[in-house]
Parts: structure tokens; C-alpha cells; sequence
């Protein structure tokens, strides 16, 4: 039964045109719970699974409420239906799953959804709790439909929002300096998850699941997500294992949120420099209490849109080190610190061809050919192909090193005993005639989480980028064996004699995920020191672009490493102001192309 058909019975219950089989069949799927009363509805995408959507975990974060820890809801009695648009506040992007022009979205955005096997009453199955990604600027709950997964191997899965960009984490004394108590955090995004973690220990065993087996997993922002609750002393006892899918560690000071005259030039987009652009700005001046005030009334769209006001290299400062939600210590030393152990078994990895998503399709290193009529899409091939690989091979490289393996011995040295890590590998894609997709896209980042939902979208490129066929179908196995074993009993079975061996950091094992032939372990056997070093002599990058790759593979998903990279080779990248050659080329790019992005 769909929702059309739920919402025509609703209409004709009165007139008593239906079954009875049928009104019981609406009234078993109907659950209340502590936040209302939710009508469920066989998944249109897998007839033995049943889905809730739209249900309110937390208060509306409106008014006062902005940039205060989410209220628990108690509204028991209230029904709950369901809503054309649940999307936090973001910028629209059809890679975030936001449809539309400019700043969209609202501020009542804090919803979950639960989807569970059709036998779900009186039922205990593994809670897997999915936090998407977006740079936790954008994204929403409904991006990814878990269906598959839940009606293969009898999960239930979780999906949730929560506030994002300068509404989910913000930290400006205009705001902190007139709170009390958890409010005075600067990590509201973060709260977001805690509470809807809350919202499961209390309510999931309604839909069958058991509330002492849930797991938390998240890819990109998600998989920082998922650092974040592990490095938080706010979400003990909430979950019992964690995934994270080329996550990374990047916290921020709180004096780098702020970012007062601009003192870090890594950071452009500060609350100091946000808050300059209101209009009417200067009359606020001095006044702390008045300029909260007026933060806390503008218009959620407009506030957010300010973020957007001119093109910019550096990335929005989010999870910060607040000191109630993240440790001072910040995120990653937190991961080390035995004090704010969880002890649960952990997952992490990262894709062959991580920043292939981005690198795949930027101005710098792809040529386009409008070789037939500008009406078909552009013939897109890489300029340089020997200088394309390096970049991606070690940026992609110093990801797993800075997001896998270096958390993950962080988290063994706070005694965590059950560790587990990967790389997805799997690049089997087709070719068009007008794209190179193996050798452009590869496994890049976000390619792997369709092996998870069975979903195969990548956008207008799906059928290129998973091509039907006996390499998608086990590489599908693959993973969700893995991810549902894992999350059912802390050990991942990939479904095959081939064991996957626990990470140590004296033998940093861990596993190739690609099609069977090409399933294997292995063993890192680089460091930062030794990756970059490889660059020193080779003979194809440019001077600058040796110190760019250096930069971005010491600046980028984890803190900031400048002190590393001002010693790298000896001082070879003194000599340019890269942050300035980045912006150069951007520059030069959008006048020659009108943007930097292959369109």
C-alpha cells in the first residue's frame, strides 16, 4: 500500500468504501511514539518495507530558539503528516539533493525518517542510523533511500537532518556571550544529531528496532559527523557502533570561527567577516545584546545567503572546539583521549579517487571540445593526464592517511579495541563518447554509497558510472554484507573465505573493496612525510604545482597543517603566496570560462 492510497483512504474511511482488511492494514502501520503519531506506508521502492517519514525530533529551532541546543519534543498525541520540504536552510544544489535557485530550505527542518522490514511489530532488528553529507552546508535526509538495504538485511535504517552552515554551527559573542549553559555551545548541528540519537533510544523499538544496537554511519560531512559523536562527551552511551565513509577531523578554534579583523587569513568567511555585511551593521557596533538580537531576526535565508556573497577558496569554519560538544583538545587529539572513549567497534575509509569528484571536473585540468553542436553536452578530455593522476593519487592518498588511518590510530590509542578500515576501489565504469568516466571520475568520492542503498544515481551519468552488470552486482554484496554484519555483530563479513583484518597502527591493515577478482587485503605503507616526499623530484608537475599539492594535502581534511608545509623540501614553498596563486587561477578561469566548473 502507497501513500496515495493511505491519503484516499483517510478521505473515504467515512463513507465506508474500503475493506476492512484494508483499514487494518493502515492501522498496523500506524505507531505513536513520544513526538506524535506517524502513519507508515509500504516503500515505493520495496514492497516488504515499510516507511515513516517526516517525524519531528526536537522543537522547531525558530525565534529565540536559533542558536540554542534543540528542545526535546513532547507531543504524543500530535499527527504527524507528511512534507512536500524538510531541507535545512542551504544553498540549492542538485549534489546536495536540493532542487531551485539561490538560498533555499527553512529553519524548521529538524526531521527523521525510519524505514524498517514489513514485520517490523514485536520485532528487534540493528538500528543503522545514517547522518548524510554535503560539507554540512548542504544535503537533507531524503537524498538517499535505504530501502534496499533494509528489506535485504533486516535493518532498520534511520535518516536524519539537521541545521547546517552558519545556523547549525556559529560562534560569535553576540550570541554566546548572552547564553548559559549548553546554549553557550557553538556546535548546534552537532546537538541536532545528539537529540535525534536521543529521539531513537526513546522511540525506535516502536518501528523494531533495538535501541541497544545502533549504529551510526555517515559519508563525507556525514563520516565527520560520525567522528564528531565519537570525539563528543555529549553522545555517550547513544550508539554502539560508527562508520565513516571518507570522513575527516577538521575543528576549528574559537577564535578562528570568529576570526575578530581577520586575524587567520585561512579563514575568510569568520562570523566577524559574516556579520560585517549586515546591512546596518555599523549602528549595532558596541552593542553585543542589540546585534544578537538582530542576528536572531533576520531572515534565515537572507542570513545564510551572506555566506555566498562573493566567490571564496576557503571552507565555511563549522565543528568547533567549544569545549561542551568538542573538546578544547579539538577533534582529532579528542579521538586519542581515553576520557571521552566510547569503546565501540569502528569502521573508516576512504575511495581510491576521492577528490576525482572535484578534479574531474574543474577548468585546470580538463579541456572541453563542443565538437558537434553546443545543444549536446561538450567532449571533455584531460589536459594533462600525467599531472591529473599525480594530483588525484595523492591528494586521494594523503585523504585515507588524514581520515582513516591517522583517526584511527588515535582511536586505538584511547583503547579502542576493534577497528576495522578500507578503501573502496571499484572503478569499473563505461566510457561515453564524450567522457572518459574510469579514467576521469574513478572511484571518487561519494561512488561508494550506492553500493549501500542499491540506488545507482549519479546523476544524468548513473548508467555510466554503474553500469549493470556482474561487477556492480558483487560489489553490491560486497558492501552490504559488510555494512549490515558490521552493524549486527562488530565484525564486517564481506560474504567470501577472504578475511578483513583488524587495523593496528603497527600493521595498518586494511581492505581493497572492488569486484571479486580484485577483493584483497593490504597494508599502507606510506606516511605523510614519505607520500609527499615522492613529489620532491618528479618531473612532470610545475614548482608551483608541487607546493599546491603539498598544500592541499596538508591544509585539507584535517586541521591545518602550515607549519608542515612551510617545512616541506626545505623551505621550497617559501617562495610563493599559494593562497593567492589559488585565487589567481580561479580568477583566470572564471573570465576565460565563467566558471571554474566544467559545465
Amino acid at each position: 500500500m502507497n501513500r496515495i492510497k493511505i491519503a484516499t483512504l483517510s478521505i473515504v474511511l467515512a463513507s465506508c468504501v474500503v475493506t476492512e482488511d484494508e483499514i487494518k492494514e493502515v492501522e498496523t502501520l500506524k505507531v505513536g511514539m513520544s513526538t506524535g503519531i506517524v502513519q507508515g506506508y509500504v516503500s515505493d521502492s520495496a514492497a516488504d518495507v515499510v516507511a515513516w517519514d517526516d517525524i519531528p525530533f526536537a522543537q522547531p529551532p525558530v525565534g529565540d530558539l536559533r542558536w540554542r541546543a534543540p528542545r526535546p519534543l513532547e507531543a504524543s498525541s500530535q499527527i504527524i503528516r507528511s512534507k512536500d520540504d524538510t531541507a535545512c536552510v542551504q544553498k540549492a544544489s542538485v549534489y546536495g539533493g536540493v532542487v531551485g535557485e539561490g538560498i533555499v530550505g527553512s529553519e524548521d527542518c529538524l526531521y527523521l525518517d525510519v524505514k524498517a522490514p514489513a514485520d517490523f511489530k514485536d520485532k528487534d532488528y540493528p538500528v543503522m542510523f545514517w547522518i548524510h553529507g554535503g560539507g554540512n552546508t548542504t544535503g537533507l535526509k531524503d537524498f538517499y533511500d535505504y530501502s534496499r538495504l533494509v528489506a535485504l538485511k533486516d535493518v532498520v535504517v534511520v535518516s536524519t537532518n539537521y541545521r547546517l552552515g552558519g545556523l547549525g554551527w556559529f560562534s560569535h559573542p553576540a550570541i554566546q556571550d548572552h547564553q548559559e549553559g549548553v546554549d553557550k555551545s557553538t556546535n548546534f548541528g552537532t546537538l541536532d544529531i545528539i537529540e535525534s540519537l536521543k529521539w531513537v533510544q526513546t522511540n525506535v523499538a516502536k518501528f523494531g528496532g533495538d535501541p541497544d544496537n545502533v549504529t551510526i554511519f555517515g559519508e563525507s560531512a556525514g563520516g565527520h559527523n560520525v567522528y564528531a559523536l565519537l570525539a563528543s562527551p555529549m553522545s555517550d552511551g547513544l550508539f554502539h557502533k560508527a562508520i565513516s565513509q571518507s570522513g575527516y577531523t577538521t575543528s576549528h578554534s574559537l577564535e578562528d570561527a570568529h576570526n575578530l579583523d581577520g586575524a587567520n587569513p585561512l579563514v575568510e568567511r569568520g562570523s566577524w567577516q559574516i556579520v560585517e555585511l549586515i546591512n546596518g551593521f555599523d549602528a549595532l557596533h558596541g552593542d553585543s545584546e542589540k546585534l544578537g538580537n538582530q542576528l536572531r531576526s533576520m531572515d534565515a535565508r537572507e542570513f545564510i545567503g551572506l555566506y555566498y556573497q562573493k566567490e571564496s577558496i576557503d571552507s565555511i569554519p563549522l565543528t568547533t572546539r567549544d569545549g561542551i560538544v568538542i573538546p578544547e583538545i579539538g577533534l582529532l587529539a579528542a579521538l586519542g583521549e581515553p576520557e571521552y572513549a566510547k569503546n565501540v567497534p569502528v569502521m573508516a575509509g576512504a575511495t581510491k579517487d576521492e577528490v576525482a569528484l572535484w578534479h574531474g571536473l574543474h577548468r585546470y585540468f580538463m579541456e572541453t571540445d563542443y565538437r558537434f553542436t553546443k545543444l549536446l553536452p561538450p567532449i571533455i578530455t584531460i589536459k594533462n593526464p600525467e599531472l591529473f593522476d599525480l594530483w588525484v593519487r595523492t591528494r586521494s592518498h594523503a585523504w585515507k592517511l588524514r581520515g582513516v588511518d591517522i583517526p584511527l590510530s588515535a582511536l586505538e590509542s584511547a583503547g579502542y579495541g576493534e577497528l576495522f578500515a578500507y578503501r573502496f576501489d571499484w572503478d569499473h565504469q563505461e566510457s561515453s563518447m564524450f567522457a572518459d568516466f574510469p579514467n576521469i571520475l574513478g572511484a571518487a568520492h561519494g561512488t561508494d554509497i550506492a553500493f549501500v542503498t542499491g540506488q545507482y544515481t549519479y546523476g544524468p551519468i548513473s548508467s555510466y558510472i554503474y553500469p549493470e552488470g556482474p561487477a556492480r552486482d558483487q560489489m553490491e554484496r560486497t558492501i552490504m554484507s559488510a555494512w549490515s554484519s558490521f552493524s549486527s555483530a562488530a565484525t564486517p563479513d564481506i560474504g567470501s573465505p577472504l578475511q578483513w583484518n583488524a587495523f593496528e597502527s603497527a600493521m595498518p591493515a586494511f581492505i581493497h573493496l572492488d569486484k571479486n577478482d580484485l577483493l584483497r587485503m593490504g597494508v599502507e605503507s606510506k606516511s605523510m612525510d614519505s607520500l609527499l616526499g615522492a613529489i620532491v623530484d618528479h618531473p612532470v608537475p610545475t614548482d608551483l604545482e608541487k607546493c599546491l599539492i603539498v598544500w592541499e594535502s596538508l591544509i585539507n581534511v584535517g586541521d591545518p597543517n602550515v607549519d608542515a608545509f612551510r617545512r616541506w623540501n626545505d623551505g621550497f614553498c617559501e617562495k610563493f603566496d599559494v593562497r593567492q596563486e589559488q585565487k589567481d587561477i580561479q580568477t583566470r578561469l572564471i573570465s576565460e570560462f565563467g566558471s571554474i566548473g566544467v559545465n
